[in-house]
């Protein structure tokens, strides 16, 4: 139950950060395949962390973790009911059409890639491991969030 306590505690906090962004973290079958379709998309270099876990350090300093998940059952995209989608990542693109082709060379499966006559920035596509990610059209330097 929210209180005005709980607000002006909020308030005097308001610059205070509780953490620091480490990571995002990937649960898949194979680790070190999925870490490579990342690498082949985004460039950057891959280690190993463990047999479960392999990390990709991409240019610009973000850090993806892929960890292996045995009983891994990917996501439905679109859906509403109990298996959607959890999480997806966007990544901006200059040059959509060379984008497309490059992820399908990668083993990505086109989800959503109607551009609805040019009214829709953004494309969905699947990674090897069923998770969605969207390439979005870079505009002005700014990648659009669908």
């Amino acid at each position: 139950m929210w209180n005005q306590g709980h607000e002006r505690a909020n308030e005097s906090r308001k610059h205070l950060a509780v953490a620091t962004y480490c990571l995002v973290a990937i649960d898949c079958p194979d680790p070190a395949a999925l870490a490579r379709f990342y690498q082949n998309v985004l460039g950057g270099e891959v280690t190993q962390d463990s047999d479960n876990r392999f990390d990709l350090h991409a240019p610009g300093g973000a850090r993806i973790a892929f960890q292996r998940a045995p009983d891994h059952r990917p996501p439905e995209w679109p859906s509403g009911d109990l298996n959607s989608q959890q999480e997806h990542l966007d990544f901006k693109v200059t040059d959509m059409e060379r984008a497309h082709r490059e992820v399908l060379e990668f083993d990505a499966t086109p989800l959503d890639v109607d551009d609805r006559n040019g009214e829709r920035d953004f494309r969905v596509f699947a990674n090897p491991a069923g998770h969605p990610f969207c390439l979005c059209r870079e505009r002005n330097g700014l990648g659009r969030v669908p």
